[in-house]
């Protein structure tokens, strides 16, 4: 499948996607959509792509204008697959790399006082650990006031109205996929 970086300084970019068919990436279509709400365009911020895969929603972010992303994911090929990407886009200055359990990376960044603009949250849709995660990310106070959490998930899902301070804003349906985005309230 042919990626591209969507918008912003990057536009046009074509990405890598992760060998084999343990991940799959987002869409162009749903990138765009998905943008469309929760920006279209950043002026700075730190964003954290938890289920990177090929690194396309956070490389995304900064093209559209956030000032650094942190990648994570646990899958080897798709943490190789990241660095390509974004030194492909030239952005090694403004990225951290991490092959990490998701909740682990988590307590990683909680320790270091990090607090995030944006959150991509697009796990595997066989384990579905969006709420356990959305908890702690609001527990643990590792998005900043006004920012915004995107989840992608199965269709089939239905996420809770409110998980703490964090706010459900929107539900957009794409066919199997699904976005639902939560905001922090101020």
């Amino acid at each position: 499948m042919n990626m591209r970086v969507v918008s912003g300084i990057k536009k046009g970019k074509a990405l890598k996607a992760v060998p084999g068919s343990s991940t799959r990436p987002t869409t162009d279509k749903v990138k765009e959509a998905m943008f469309n709400i929760i920006g279209p365009y950043f002026n700075g911020g730190i964003v954290l792509d938890l289920f990177a895969g090929s690194g396309g929603l956070g490389i995304e972010a900064l093209s559209r204008g956030a000032d650094k992303a942190i990648f994570v994911d646990r899958d080897g090929k798709a943490i190789q697959t990241i660095h390509e990407n974004v030194k492909i886009c030239d952005f090694e200055d403004h990225t951290e790399i991490y092959r990490n359990e998701a909740e682990r990376a988590l307590k990683a960044v909680m320790k270091r006082g990090l607090i995030f603009d944006i959150i991509f949250l697009d796990p595997p849709y066989k384990k579905q650990q969006l709420l356990k995660l959305l908890e702690i990310i609001n527990s643990e106070n590792i998005l900043d006031e006004g920012g915004t959490i995107v989840c992608e998930h199965g269709s089939d899902i239905e996420l809770p109205d409110t998980v703490g301070a964090l706010e459900k804003r929107k539900c957009e349906t794409y066919g199997i996929i699904a976005i639902t985005i939560y905001h922090k309230q101020i």
